[in-house]
């Protein structure tokens, strides 16, 4: 177990971050988590610690929008998530996450500057071929660093859905990423005895912090919540830029 105060002092915000993102505010906020942990223990330990956590996060938020997702979207995406978290598994210690952040910083960033470019009003259309790559990206970014969000949100922000559909199939999504992830990461070792007893200390927070982010998902409209959405996409994509040529040089 984990016990130096440093790292609680960055895990406890980074758990809430995290809940109010599973919760349906600022989905952007999910991603920081690792990298925030990251800051005072090694990055592979920091998703091992955080995957119960999400999973507590999960039922929480499985069952607040049970009713409420997109099936079409979720088998579109989730067989190419699949095939993303077993690439992420058979690669795990070649594959350098510096080059994983990288290459998510350089296309979140590219997506959410593409958001605010001027265009039609028109929601775009979402296909298969695209929902498998998208759905193949979050699978393997979310398997390295839980990171899956920017690709995740390149298939389904575009497509303009009412806000609680699409948090709801983000939900859905994530959970089913998460369950599947438990194996592969047990298998790593990512799971072991000293990553439980840290993650149990900061479930407590996993509630509080999705209750709130679904509070703030209620009282925040449609257009200004996806505002807040593009601008998190924006700042997490700077800073896993910021960090993975930090890493490099």
């Amino acid at each position: 177990m984990i016990d130096n105060p440093w790292f609680y002092a960055v895990a406890v915000p980074a758990v809430l971050m995290t809940g109010i993102s599973k919760g349906g505010f600022a989905g952007g906020l999910g991603l920081l988590a690792v990298p925030l942990l990251s800051l005072t223990i090694n990055p592979v330990q920091a998703a091992g610690i955080m995957l119960p956590i999400l999973i507590a996060m999960d039922v929480f938020g499985v069952w607040a929008y049970r009713k409420i997702f997109d099936k079409r979207n979720l088998m579109m995406l989730l067989p190419g998530a699949v095939i993303g978290i077993g690439i992420g598994g058979l690669t795990a210690g070649i594959v350098h996450e510096h080059a994983v952040k990288l290459v998510v910083g350089l296309v979140t960033v590219a997506f959410a500057l593409y958001w605010y470019a001027p265009k039609g009003e028109k929601p775009a259309q979402r296909g298969w071929i695209p929902g498998t790559l998208c759905g193949a990206s979050a699978g393997f970014t979310s398997f390295v660093s839980h990171a899956g969000g920017p690709p995740f949100q390149m298939h389904m922000l575009p497509q303009r859905l009412d806000k609680t559909l699409y948090v709801g199939t983000s939900v859905m999504f994530f959970a089913a990423l998460n369950f599947i992830k438990t194996l592969p990461y047990a298998l790593l070792g990512q799971l072991n005895f000293g990553n439980l007893t840290t993650a149990l200390i900061l479930i407590p927070l996993a509630p509080i912090g999705v209750l709130l982010g679904i509070r703030l998902h209620k009282i925040i409209p449609e257009k200004p919540f996806y505002r807040i959405c593009y601008a998190m996409v924006l700042i997490v994509g700077i800073k896993l830029l910021w960090d993975a040529i930090a890493d490099l040089t």
